[in-house]
C-alpha cells in the first residue's frame, strides 16, 4: 500500500474525531486505532498496521500528542507494545496473531518477559532453567528474575532450556506462558526508589503446551533476538517527539530554578542545559533514522545505538537536574514507603527520576553489551573470544 504522509496524517485525525479519546475508555479508542492500521504501520494490513515504514509512526504519534491523547504505550503496555507484539508478529501463528496482537495494543492483555535468571543476565543465552517434554506439553521449572510488571502481566514471554547437551545458544526455546498457569509465583524486588516494577518469578513444575512455542524447539536464541532488538529500540526510542521526554524534564527544572542562580552558576548551567538538549535532539533523529530502515517488527542491531545513547544521556539529564534542585533534590518529596509500580510515587520525582535512571545501563542489556553489539553487528569489528561457543551447555563449568 501507497500512503502519502498527508493522508496518513488525515486518518489519524479522522480517528480522533470520529472515536473521540477524551470521551472513550482506553480499549475502546486504541481498539480503533488498532483496526485502521494506525497501532503498528508497519505490521501488515488486518495486524494493526499498513505496511509503511517503521519511521512512519512518528506521524500518527505527533497527531496523537497534539489531540493531548492520554494512553500512550509506554503506559499502557510497555513489554507487551515494544517486544511482545513484534516477536508475535514476526514468529507466531496466525492464529496467535488473532489471539494476541489487538489485545496487546489496547493494553487489555499485560506482557512481561523472562528471559534474565539469577546466574545468568548479559549471558541469558548460558540459562538453566529447565524445560522437558511431556507429550504435547512441556514442564517448566526454573527462576527468572528482573521481570518487569510480571506481577501485572498476563503473558510472559519465557526463553528456557530443552536441550542440555546442544551448545548453549541452540538448546533454548521460547514459549508463551500464561502468567496465571499453576506453579507461576511473582515475588517483588524493591529498587532504589522504593517501588517494585521488577520482580522474581519461580517457575515450578508448569506445564505449557506445546503450540505455544514460538519458533521451532531449540531456536529459542533467534526468536530471543528478535525480542532484544525491539526492546532495545523501546527502550532507547520513547522520546515523546522533539523535547520530549527526559529532556523536557531538565527543560522544565531549568525554567524554575534559573532565576535563583547567580551570574556565573547560570552561565555554566545554561551551558551545560544547551549540551545536553543538543544531545537528546540527536538521540531523537538517530532513533529516527533506526526506525525508517528497520523491517517489519524486526529493528535489527541498530537499536542498540539509541539504547546505549538514551542510557548514557539520562544519567547526565538528571544528574544535572539534581545539581539544580540543589538541598531540595536529595528528598522525596513524600517520604519513602515501599510500594507496588501501580502505585507510583516517586517516579515523577526529580529524585525517583535520577534514581530510577541508574537502571537504563543495566536493563535491556548493560552499555557494556550494547557497545560489544555496536563493534560487532554494526561495525564489523571482531568479536571476543568465546571458548564455550560450541561445547555442548551441560559439560561447561558451572
Amino acid at each position: 500500500m501507497t500512503i502519502s504522509d498527508e493522508e496518513l496524517q488525515e486518518r489519524t485525525e479522522t480517528l480522533v474525531k470520529e472515536v473521540d479519546p477524551h470521551a472513550t475508555d482506553q480499549f475502546t479508542f486504541r481498539g480503533a486505532q488498532y483496526d485502521a492500521g494506525l497501532a503498528f504501520v508497519h505490521f501488515p494490513e488486518g495486524k494493526g498496521g499498513l505496511g509503511l515504514s517503521r519511521g512512519k509512526q512518528a506521524i500518527v504519534d505527533q497527531v496523537l500528542r497534539d489531540a493531548k491523547v492520554p494512553y500512550h504505550d509506554l503506559i499502557v503496555n510497555p513489554i507487551g507494545i515494544g517486544m511482545g507484539a513484534p516477536v508475535v508478529l514476526n514468529h507466531g501463528t496466525e492464529e496467535m496473531h488473532e489471539k494476541h496482537l489487538k489485545k496487546i495494543f489496547t493494553g487489555e492483555d499485560i506482557w512481561c518477559q523472562l528471559f534474565s535468571e539469577p546466574t545468568h543476565g548479559s549471558d541469558v543465552a548460558g540459562i538453566p532453567s529447565r524445560g522437558i517434554r511431556d507429550g504435547d506439553e512441556w514442564v517448566v521449572n526454573g527462576q527468572k528474575v528482573w521481570t518487569t510488571l510480571a506481577h501485572l502481566s498476563n503473558f510472559g514471554m519465557l526463553l528456557t532450556r530443552t536441550n542440555p547437551d546442544a551448545p548453549k545458544h541452540k538448546g533454548l526455546s521460547y514459549f508463551i506462558l500464561d502468567m496465571h498457569a499453576p506453579g507461576v509465583e511473582v515475588r517483588p524486588l524493591y529498587q532504589i526508589t522504593g517501588e517494585a516494577e521488577f520482580n522474581e518469578v519461580f517457575l515450578t513444575d508448569v506445564r505449557i503446551a506445546d503450540d505455544q512455542r514460538l519458533g521451532d524447539e531449540g531456536d529459542g536464541w533467534r526468536v530471543a533476538i528478535t525480542t532484544l532488538m525491539n526492546e532495545r529500540v523501546a527502550l532507547g526510542g520513547g522520546s515523546g517527539g522533539k523535547g520530549g521526554g527526559p529532556i523536557r524534564t531538565l527543560m522544565n527544572v531549568w525554567a524554575t530554578k534559573k532565576d535563583d542562580l547567580n551570574e556565573s552558576e547560570r552561565r555554566i548551567f545554561k551551558d551545560r542545559v544547551a549540551d545536553l538538549w543538543g544531545r537528546a535532539e540527536i538521540l531523537r533523529l538517530t532513533n529516527q533514522r533506526a526506525k525508517a530502515l528497520a523491517k517489519s517488527g524486526d529493528a535489527g542491531p541498530g537499536g542498540s545505538i539509541g539504547k546505549l545513547f538514551s542510557a548514557e544521556l539520562n544519567l547526565k539529564i538528571y544528574e544535572l537536574c539534581m545539581d539544580l534542585e540543589g538541598a531540595d533534590g536529595m528528598l522525596h518529596s513524600d517520604g519513602y514507603p515501599m510500594i507496588r509500580s501501580e502505585e507510583a510515587h516517586n517516579a515523577g520525582s526529580i529524585s525517583g527520576q535520577f534514581l530510577r535512571s541508574r537502571a537504563n545501563t543495566i536493563e535491556g542489556g548493560t552499555s557494556e553489551i550494547m557497545r560489544n553489539i555496536l563493534g560487532e553487528r554494526v561495525l564489523g569489528l571482531p568479536g571476543d573470544v568465546r571458548v564455550d561457543k560450541e561445547v555442548p551447555w551441560s559439560e561447561i563449568p558451572k
